[in-house]
């Protein structure tokens, strides 16, 4: 009934430092889950950085002594034992009286007395006594009472068989009604680790003796005093519990203020009766190619701009609410098979059942693109939610999908300039704000660098590169080779120097880092005050973007020279010719899956991804693309998902997955499958929004007449650069 009423009392008061030390329950054998929050493990040099120059004192049993063992151990993971323990004699009257109590406490009170009635009001009697004085040490520091842990009856050598767990329960019963009498309607200074406790009901029958708990059910103790106290100086991005909420700075305020003066301004266009507006056709960023509507669209009218504002500011401030303050509860993440391939299968059932003919069949249509970014980011989703990177054949698969979405921005933005030529700065601007909108806003509202949203500053980085490399004299258009092939040499001698480009990065580190690392770029590029990220991103899928390209151009010389069967139903090249690339395709989806199961490190196969990976690449795309019954057919469900994959990608960070995407965001709690369907649902929802939004701002923020963008732009870059500035500083300061 006493832990039923602490509990209670918890979800009221939602204190994630209570969560930690009272509740939580294993995720698979040796993985603790505290109630709500996310428990940080820490490691030898980040324990020495928070209890530096500090005191830990433990005192009680030969249980309490392993518990200190073991919390040593976080300290200096090679140290059997601390050589300062030692038998002294306390100088004080509080240490005396602590010393005295604790000689007939808890077990040793139990097993001396037999367990009466009477030693139990005596032990009630001497805790009210040391209580004042246990408060008097917690206010300059910080007191945990350790609830006993119970005992496995049936192993208790016949010197102990009189402690059982009922009497424990007493004795611990006692404990808590001293401790959160005195101060009941407020947070108690002596702080109560049940959490031990807790773990230890489920492990205490690996015992040796029955008495003395195993040793990774200790460990649990150890970790949660330690995320107790350390948390709120460390702060680690997975140890939510424990936290306090960090103030708002500068620009955090300001983008506050700017979303509450759109929506005033919206309600009051809204009173004034603003006219309605039609929202414009989106776009796609890797082509921009348009669906011309049947009645051509009503301009955006003055009111469109605010109330796309106002709905960003009311999505920014749930993100906010989710991520940052804390609201809502968080959990760590925990990998199983079934956790991954049961929700795979069920999309993939999903996936077929929605399948639709296709308008074309051209070799990689519209709808075909879509409905592979769809399904590869649902398959990412479901990788990233199930902690499914610590496996590492899962793990090499997803390298491959984050590969082929850069695959086809390099085969996007070729195929535009090959086939249209627009090299102006509306369509540079257009792609820009598209990719990029979001994830400036987060870094403003959420308190991110750059580089922390790493898929986007990649893809930006391969769009200019890829406009830089096509734009740069002399440009060659598919218009101008019709007049002669030899234009063709010069866009393989382009290709060519965009490779030797790449190499001459990749190939050198300390050069990478020093064109990365001068300043304006760095504060794109640099994460923690390093781009070792941004080093490791851009090297593992280096290639992926050139191979994008090559394959567009081939594609789109072989199309030109009508090399290619593209009609409705038949195959892509003649009979013997697609019977043998399907083999050799299959083959390699076999052989990739056997080498990843064969892994034996990240590291190891990371070497290896870049010159590979194109091969799982090309072999999807032929084994898609050569049946002409495949080219004809296309998911609608993945391919709406498709349309909205960036958002989807961008948004998982912090309404989906939590604390960085750490951990999994908690709205239902007590029940996962209905926490992950209601979070799921409105993560989806909000996806979907944020991309109309997108698209309604894109339509102002860009306009088409040129020396108006120009204005424009003269105006956004101080205003960047004033935003910036406070976050940069703010991050320096956390550093330091």
């Amino acid at each position: 009934v006493q832990e039923l009423c602490i509990y209670l009392k918890l979800a009221v008061c939602g204190d994630s430092c209570e969560w930690l030390l009272s509740r939580g329950r294993y995720l698979g054998e040796n993985v603790w889950q505290p109630y709500g929050c996310m428990m940080h493990r820490y490691k030898s040099i980040e324990a020495k950085a928070c209890l530096a120059e500090k005191r830990v004192v433990f005192l009680g049993d030969s249980r309490i002594r392993q518990l200190f063992y073991s919390f040593v151990k976080i300290i200096d993971p090679d140290q059997q034992k601390h050589p300062g323990i030692k038998d002294k004699k306390a100088n004080n009257s509080v240490k005396e009286r602590l010393l005295a109590w604790i000689r007939v406490s808890n077990d040793w009170s139990i097993k001396l007395h037999g367990g009466s009635s009477e030693t139990l009001q005596q032990y009630r009697a001497n805790l009210t006594a040391i209580a004042v004085h246990l408060e008097k040490l917690a206010d300059p520091g910080a007191v945990y009472w350790v609830l006993q842990d119970p005992v496995n009856e049936e192993m208790l050598s016949e010197s102990r068989k009189m402690i059982t767990n009922q009497q424990l329960d007493l004795y611990n019963a006692a404990a808590m009604g001293v401790f959160n009498s005195s101060k009941y309607n407020s947070r108690p200074r002596v702080k109560l680790l049940a959490a031990s406790r807790q773990a230890a009901l489920e492990t205490i029958g690996q015992s040796d003796d029955g008495l003395h708990l195993p040793e990774s059910t200790r460990n649990v103790g150890a970790m949660v005093l330690m995320n107790s106290f350390c948390n709120k100086v460390l702060r680690p991005i997975d140890g939510s519990c424990c936290q306090t909420l960090s103030p708002l700075n500068f620009s955090q305020k300001l983008s506050a203020c700017f979303f509450l003066g759109s929506a005033v301004v919206f309600m009051v266009l809204h009173l004034l009766g603003s006219n309605r507006h039609r929202r414009p056709v989106p776009s796609d960023v890797e082509s921009l190619e348009e669906k011309k509507p049947a009645t051509a669209a009503v301009p955006l009218g003055p009111k469109a701009p605010f109330q796309a504002l106002c709905k960003m500011g009311l999505i920014m401030g749930y993100f906010y609410l989710c991520d940052r303050a804390d609201v809502f509860m968080k959990e760590q993440k925990f990998y199983t098979n079934s956790t991954f391939f049961i929700p795979l299968i069920y999309i993939l059932v999903l996936g077929v059942f929605y399948s639709e003919n296709s308008k074309e069949t051209k070799l990689l249509n519209r709808e075909q693109t879509d409905e592979w970014k769809g399904w590869m980011q649902l398959v990412i989703l479901i990788y990233h939610i199930s902690g499914a990177s610590a496996f590492i054949p899962v793990y090499m698969h997803v390298r491959v999908l984050v590969a082929a979405y850069l695959f086809q921005t390099g085969y996007g933005h070729f195929s535009f300039f090959w086939l249209k030529g627009d090299f102006g700065l509306y369509r540079v601007c257009q792609v820009l704000f598209r990719l990029n909108f979001l994830v400036l806003v987060l870094c403003v509202v959420m308190d991110r660098p750059y580089q922390f949203y790493y898929f986007v500053p990649l893809v930006t980085f391969w769009f200019v590169i890829i406009y830089s490399t096509m734009a740069m004299w002399p440009q060659i258009l598919q218009k101008r080779t019709n007049g002669s092939s030899m234009w063709h040499l010069g866009v393989l001698a382009k290709l060519l120097g965009l490779l030797l480009f790449i190499c001459c990065f990749a190939f050198s580190q300390s050069f990478f880092e020093r064109v990365f690392s001068m300043w304006p770029i760095s504060e794109l590029f640099e994460l923690n005050g390093s781009i070792h990220e941004w080093w490791f991103r851009w090297k593992l899928d280096r290639f992926a973007v050139i191979h994008g390209m090559v394959f567009a151009f081939i594609y789109l010389v072989l199309q030109k020279r009508q090399v290619l069967s593209e009609a409705k139903g038949e195959l892509l090249f003649p009979a013997k010719i697609s019977n043998l690339l399907l083999f050799l395709s299959v083959v390699s989806f076999i052989t990739y899956s056997i080498w990843a199961s064969r892994c034996k490190t990240k590291r190891e196969c990371n070497e290896m991804h870049p010159y590979i990976s194109v091969v799982q690449i090309l072999a999807f795309i032929l084994i898609r693309n050569i049946p002409g019954y495949a080219r004809s057919i296309y998911s609608s469900f993945f391919s709406w998902f498709g349309k909205i994959s960036l958002e989807l990608f961008i948004c998982q960070y912090h309404i989906w997955l939590a604390a960085d995407t750490k951990g999994i965001l908690v709205l239902i709690p007590g029940n996962p499958s209905v926490n992950i369907m209601v979070s799921t649902f409105i993560f989806v929802c909000v996806a979907h929004e944020i991309s109309l939004i997108t698209n309604d701002l894109a339509q102002v923020v860009i306009p088409k007449d040129s020396m108006a963008l120009l204005r424009r732009l003269g105006i956004i870059g101080p205003c960047g650069r004033m935003l910036s500035t406070p976050t940069v500083q703010n991050k320096t300061e956390k550093l330091a």
